[in-house]
């Protein structure tokens, strides 16, 4: 979608829900996940533990409604929320004014999503943003490292590649760490845990077409995961795939 991000942010403003995946060429995309000022540390010490999953862009003051690389408003520019109480999904909403605390310290941590455009320039098809859903997203068996209360499994994306274009999508994903990087896996899902690709825990499943294989690249909503296996008390982070259009460009975080 050619937009700007705050083009995009005001239609998400306004009611528009639709995932993110092909918006803005060019922009940074990032998750979003906001937890109460007292269990900020510990989830910095998870990514910091887990940088593949949980790579962090950015992170804002207690209480903050934008950071650095997000001029918007966090509690009403992304297309959807999910609120968390005591671990569990409680509520999937357009914004989240009410819900939002002046103790929240917001976080930002990179999303596979940036790699996208460079990965069709490339050559590699991208099949959810061709058949215009969600990108599936699977709760593997690979666990985390802990950090405090947090805990759980690594979450990954997946996307069909043909196997001769494999090589491509690892030479380019690779030159964006800060957003995921390389796959951790290509082909036979069960070897991670992952026994239906057909029934994704997140977002919404695709076509594998004859000669594809499909890769795997671990995922930021490994965050969320962390915080249902820490019954956290109180969270907000973005749905699945509905992501925070940042004021980074993808280029930012491209390294030779």
């Amino acid at each position: 979608m050619e937009l700007t991000p705050a083009q995009a942010r005001l239609r998400f403003r306004r009611g528009e829900r639709v995932p993110t995946a092909g918006w803005c060429p060019g922009w940074t995309q990032a998750n979003l996940l906001a937890v109460p000022r007292e269990h900020a540390f510990d989830l910095l010490l998870f990514a910091q533990r887990n940088p593949r999953p949980c790579p962090v862009l950015d992170v804002g003051d207690p209480g903050a409604t934008r950071t650095a690389l997000f001029a918007g408003d966090l509690r009403t520019d992304l297309p959807a929320y999910v609120v968390y109480r005591d671990g569990a999904p409680v509520a999937e909403l357009p914004e989240v004014t009410a819900h939002w605390r002046e103790d929240l310290v917001p976080f930002l941590f990179g999303c596979s999503f940036t790699f996208e455009e460079a990965l069709l320039r490339a050559g590699v098809p991208v099949r959810h943003i061709e058949a215009g859903v969600n990108v599936p997203m699977y709760r593997t068996s690979l666990p985390c490292v802990p950090a405090g209360v947090f805990t759980g499994p690594l979450v990954v994306s997946m996307r069909p590649v043909p196997a001769g274009l494999v090589p491509t999508a690892v030479r380019v994903t690779a030159r964006y760490p800060a957003v995921h990087g390389a796959p951790l896996h290509v082909g036979a899902p069960e070897e991670i845990g992952v026994t239906d690709l057909d029934r994704p825990d997140f977002g919404d499943p695709v076509e594998i077409r004859p000669g594809e294989l499909p890769v795997f690249w671990a995922c930021g909503v490994t965050t969320q995961a962390a915080v249902m296996a820490a019954a956290l008390p109180f969270a907000i982070g973005h749905a699945p795939g509905h992501m925070a259009i940042t004021d980074a460009r993808d280029a930012d975080y491209a390294v030779l």
